[in-house]
């Protein structure tokens, strides 16, 4: 049964859109440098697939959408670049390592960053490399008996840490994160490094740049503030820890900045608001141990992010951080969300992409991905709750390595959704980018 306000909205959409005025562009993660994650377009319906591109790895990197291409990395190494009309192949760009980052396209090239160790700049007319940054190499976050793992005292690569620093540019500049635990600064035309920051560990979230300040957080539970002209600290602000089982530490997600405030979450199972000037707490969301992996969205006073553990999605008020709804979702969420109109998009581990209502918070559709419907039925339950359990043999790094990649199986969708000119594009574990309608 279709519900009211579900059925004004599909009729709404009934019409079909098409790819001609181009106007609503993502540029790069998460929509634009404040990463407020809303996009100007209308709210898809997920009735129809409008195309699906297949690469021969796993789709992790969120597409940019910019004029008649959507760009996306693949864990297959390659960069695409995408024709929005019917989803073939414009160009491959080839690099020597998984890309689990978002590309950003500026001034006629499209940079990247990849497990290779380099962040390339490549020529969105030719997709042929125009300049390459050699990073100090990529690693992923490691501590010893991570997540409870045996041996506990050998030290262990995190298999969650999934994502890599996307690229964000801002006036002839690209800020980016690296495994390295730096924080860089180079020139857009030249790759040339303008500065870089060394921080205490894995930087893999992506930098949020507003008013002239990057805004990134690292694996080694701070979030800071640079200038974004010099690489100095102007503050920092430090989240919780976890010395036992290194399972509540550490910031993946992206912050967003709007209204003088910094929204971030932490894997030390809270939701953080500090102030952007100074970094002193506004306030902070107890998510009862839940991860926020994911990136918030920010609009009109109100933060909406998904959970890992406890699989909520959730509404604050951004002022004060009052509940305003908290949905129970079908499985974890690493994807941040995607505004649209009245509707926030995002994935979840079951291979799904999610629609919810912001306005009454509920659900109102779900676009299944091949992979959940080839691999994922022995692992949902009649009451449609994904249950990764039974992927992970046992507490070894082994088992947890066999365990993710059990679940990248069943098309998961880590990605983080585009909204553009109707469509939705997203990637998954199965290998595609779709595009939904």
């Amino acid at each position: 049964m279709i519900h009211s306000r579900q059925a004004c909205w599909l009729a709404t959409l009934a019409a079909p859109i098409l790819v001609s005025g181009l106007a609503a562009q993502s540029p790069m993660f998460r929509g634009g440098p404040a990463h407020l994650g809303v996009y100007a377009s209308p709210a898809p319906s997920l009735e129809t697939l409008v195309w699906k591109f297949e690469t021969a790895g796993r789709v992790i990197s969120t597409p940019a959408v910019v004029g008649d291409l959507a760009y996306v990395g693949s864990t297959d190494g390659a960069l695409y670049a995408v024709n929005r009309a019917d989803g073939t192949q414009r160009w491959k760009f080839e690099t020597e390592g998984p890309i689990a980052s978002s590309p950003a396209v500026s001034d006629g090239m499209v940079y990247v960053s990849s497990l290779d160790g380099n962040i390339y700049a490549v020529d969105i007319a030719s997709g042929t490399v125009r300049w390459a940054f050699a990073t100090q190499g990529e690693r992923r976050f490691t501590a010893p008996g991570i997540h409870g793992a045996i041996p506990r005292t050998e030290r262990m690569p995190d298999p969650f840490d999934v994502f890599l620093s996307s690229p964000t540019v801002v006036q002839g500049t690209i800020y980016i994160g690296s495994g390295d635990q730096h924080v860089y600064a180079l020139d857009a035309a030249t790759g040339a490094l303008k500065w870089s920051f060394e921080t205490g560990d894995v930087v893999h979230a992506s930098p949020a740049v507003v008013d002239g300040v990057v805004y990134i957080g690292s694996w080694d539970r701070n979030l800071y503030a640079l200038d974004a002209a010099t690489g100095r600290e102007r503050w920092h602000y430090t989240t919780g820890n976890d010395t036992t089982i290194y399972n509540q530490i550490g910031i993946a997600s992206s912050a967003a900045v709007v209204d003088g405030l910094v929204f971030v979450g932490g894997r030390d199972g809270h939701f953080h608001v500090v102030a952007a000037r100074t970094g002193p707490r506004r306030w902070v969301h107890d998510n009862k141990m839940g991860w926020t992996i994911a990136s918030p969205a920010v609009k009109n006073g109100v933060v909406y992010f998904p959970t890992s553990d406890g699989r909520r999605f959730k509404a604050l008020d951004a002022g004060s951080g009052a509940v305003l709804f908290d949905l129970q979702n079908a499985a974890i969420s690493f994807s941040s969300p995607a505004i649209a109109g009245d509707v926030a998009y995002y994935g979840s581990s079951d291979g799904y992409l999610n629609a919810v209502d912001i306005v009454h918070g509920t659900l109102l559709a779900r676009f299944q991905t091949d992979g959940s419907k080839a691999n994922g039925g022995p692992y949902t339950g009649e009451d449609g709750v994904f249950r990764a359990g039974p992927m992970y043999p046992d507490r070894t790094l082994d088992g947890m390595m066999i365990g993710m990649r059990t679940m990248m199986t069943v098309g998961s969708v880590l990605s983080s959704p585009v909204v553009a000119d109707g469509v939705v594009y997203f990637g998954s574990t199965d290998g595609r980018l779709y595009a939904v309608r």
